[in-house]
């Protein structure tokens, strides 16, 4: 077969100008070359005439109970318009053979080449595939673009990141991530110690569970092993070689999800690369922009589609004449009037860097500074109203308001604005800092301060300042010394309105986004020698109404999965007595029903983060995952604990894992296991 890409000017007639009735295989077996197995789902558009294009989401989540819920939205629709939409679980996941070993393993890849080439021999396949995928789906996206299978064709990728270090949830400007490390290793221990689907593996469920039971490993260690940028964490991360990618790319994101940073990065560095790229940005957490939290969500099924059918059918539809960057560039708004739904509009440009977008430095002794020294004995419990590092979109786990830490922290508070100052890209502040310990860190938060004293956050910065010059070799500070430090902000689109002002917060401490440093460390700023960098875009009123508008979420063809949530929480609790803060999220989850066949899978988490004011060694981070899957007479359920500490000289960690047969007086345990370990502090 051709591997040509279709352009604009080659223009052919796509599948998917029409609406498909739709046949869903529930269950595909496929074969890899060592024996084993991967579970997929696929929809295909049951009346297409011959072969269609392919759309493969490849990820660990199951299938059948997992992302089921999700699924559905995105894949029969996408059959709906024409292709044929394949949901593949990675080995070790769901109903798939084997044991996942780790995050973007050297197999996950090479499996996803092998997948790629068996979708191209189906008799509905005709051979182009595009990769579409959030998170770790977009991670992996990436990751198999670089890898050039000659099956792919162009790539969507959703919240993802180039840069497995920098920008994941392990660790940020060098920090060692408190609220990510150990939750996100507690929620994939439990995913992988869920048996597969006695319907789809028969007899052998149980004995295959047990082997996945044994062989399953706690990925927590050797995420702490590596702390810092090394080779573990080049692996996967395509920033190492951007031209590797050469199929087209369109990286969407939103403002209120940490990996946002990367479209800009994508957007530059492929333009170099010369792979075609467009990105798409709107006021979102880590979601799919048509179940979209905080909204307005979008028709991004209809986007996704308007990009197949340009790369793999040659539709000349001019998605690749619009603006390359569409963002959502909120209204300035009280805090807590948004948090459901971010008012604003659409902007565009047309490359990254924009070149309507100019760095306005703002030197801090401006902003209400002066020309002396402050100096920083941050309190350990500032950071509980930043909300999650990672948020999907659940109001517990936005951000609240930030008056109380800007009271606890070093402020500089610029003049009342007389008009909006629209920011687009990633700002930054220069500081000129001294330590008296050898480790230490920074936090600088963002604020836009109403007239009411209430601050509203709009972006954040870490840096472990142990690696000031980079995270590969970091090294000790020399207390007492200067040092001049830059500390990078997230990207963010916001707009500070008139009337209010801006606000730069400076903390030695930010929890629990970042595990505190071994001792109490008191950083002065030197006040005269720092600066904000903001990425300031004058408005264009008349261009962005001009912009083609974005339909709402489209309904997608009928299903059987219900779904009933359970809201998620937030508790921050302050022992008066023993100076104990304890803040404990529960996540929204819920239970799922597939009334196809009764399968039934409910899930509950709880994360609590403790510390004692005054005592960095205090810091405990505490995980618990409830599991539990059924149908009719066949119940199994799996529990796991995980908690991690850290003395003057290494992390402990203690995982227990504990799976389960039947309900009630019935239920028995089945498998017990803890693995206890601990790693060596390398400057953090």
């Amino acid at each position: 077969m051709s591997t040509a890409r279709p352009t604009s000017s080659q223009p052919k007639t796509a599948q998917s100008a029409r609406t498909h009735a739709v046949r869903v295989l529930r269950h595909v077996w496929i074969p890899l070359k060592d024996g084993t197995r991967l579970a997929a789902r696929v929809w295909l558009p049951a009346d297409a005439r011959g072969p269609v294009p392919a759309v493969l989401e490849y990820i660990p989540y199951r299938k059948n109970d997992g992302t089921a819920p999700r699924d559905v939205t995105l894949h029969g629709q996408f059959a709906q318009a024409g292709y044929a939409s394949v949901r593949v679980d990675c080995r070790g996941s769901g109903d798939s053979d084997g044991v996942m070993l780790d995050e973007y393993h050297q197999t996950e890849l090479d499996d996803a080449l092998e997948v790629l080439a068996w979708i191209e021999q189906q008799d509905w396949a005709d051979g182009q595939v595009a990769i579409i995928g959030k998170s770790w789906g977009g991670f992996n996206g990436l990751q198999i673009a670089a890898l050039q299978p000659p099956q792919l064709s162009c790539i969507v990728t959703v919240c993802s990141t180039d840069d497995r270090y920098a920008d994941d949830v392990h660790y940020a400007g060098g920090s060692l991530l408190a609220s990510e490390m150990l939750p996100w290793a507690a929620t994939m221990l439990a995913y992988n110690a869920r048996p597969g689907d006695p319907a789809v593996l028969g007899d052998s469920w149980r004995q295959e569970w047990l082997d996945r039971l044994d062989k399953t490993v706690p990925y927590a260690e050797e995420w702490i092993s590596h702390q810092r940028r090394d080779a573990y964490w080049e692996h996967g991360s395509v920033c190492e070689d951007y031209s590797a990618i050469q199929v087209p790319v369109y990286a969407v994101g939103g403002w209120l999800d940490p990996y946002r940073g990367a479209i800009f990065r994508l957007m530059e560095n492929l333009d170099q690369a010369k792979a075609p790229t467009k990105a798409l940005i709107g006021p979102w957490a880590h979601t799919y922009p048509h179940q979209a939290e905080p909204g307005p969500a979008m028709d991004f099924q209809g986007e996704c589609v308007r990009w197949f059918d340009h790369w793999m059918h040659g539709a000349d539809n001019g998605i690749m004449d619009e603006p390359r960057l569409r963002a959502w560039m909120p209204q300035s708004a009280p805090f807590g009037s948004d948090r459901e739904t971010r008012e604003g509009r659409w902007i565009a440009e047309p490359s990254w860097p924009a070149p309507g977008v100019e760095a306005r430095r703002i030197p801090l002794t401006g902003m209400g500074g002066h020309e002396g020294s402050a100096l920083l004995r941050s309190p350990l419990a500032i950071g509980a109203p930043s909300g999650d590092f990672l948020k999907f979109g659940d109001i517990p786990g936005q951000y609240g308001d930030q008056a109380a830490d800007d009271g606890r922290s070093h402020t500089f508070t610029g003049p009342v604005l007389a008009e909006t100052v629209e920011i687009l890209g990633a700002p930054e502040v220069t500081l000129r800092v001294t330590s008296d310990r050898p480790q230490a860190q920074l936090a600088v938060r963002l604020c836009e301060v109403f007239p009411d004293g209430s601050s509203k956050l709009a972006t954040t910065g870490l840096l472990n300042l142990t690696h000031r010059d980079g995270h590969a070799e970091p090294q000790p500070l020399e207390p007492g010394r200067a040092y001049d430090v830059t500390v990078p902000l997230f990207a963010i689109g916001h707009a500070f309105g008139a009337g209010n002002r801006i606000r730069v917060s400076v903390s030695a401490s930010l929890w629990p986004w970042a595990w505190p440093s071994p001792e109490r460390v008191t950083v002065e700023l030197d006040a005269a020698h720092g600066e904000l960098t903001l990425p300031v875009r004058p408005p264009r009123p008349a261009e962005d109404e001009a912009l083609r508008p974005f339909a709402p979420p489209r309904g997608g063809p009928p299903h059987s999965i219900e779904m009933s949530g359970i809201p998620g929480d937030r508790t921050v609790t302050y022992d008066l007595e023993t100076g104990e803060q304890t803040i404990a999220t529960t996540p929204a989850d819920g239970t799922m029903v597939d009334h196809a066949d009764g399968l039934t899978r409910t899930g509950s988490d709880l994360n609590r983060f403790r510390l004692t004011e005054g005592d960095p060694l205090s810091a405990v981070v505490e995980c618990e995952r409830d599991e539990a899957i059924s149908r009719a007479d066949w119940v199994t359920r799996v529990h796991t604990r995980s908690r991690m500490t850290a003395d003057e000289s290494d992390f402990l960690v203690v995982n227990t894992l504990t799976a389960y047969e039947g309900q009630g007086a019935a239920e028995r345990q089945v498998f017990a296991r803890t693995w206890t370990f601990s790693v060596p502090r390398d400057q953090v």
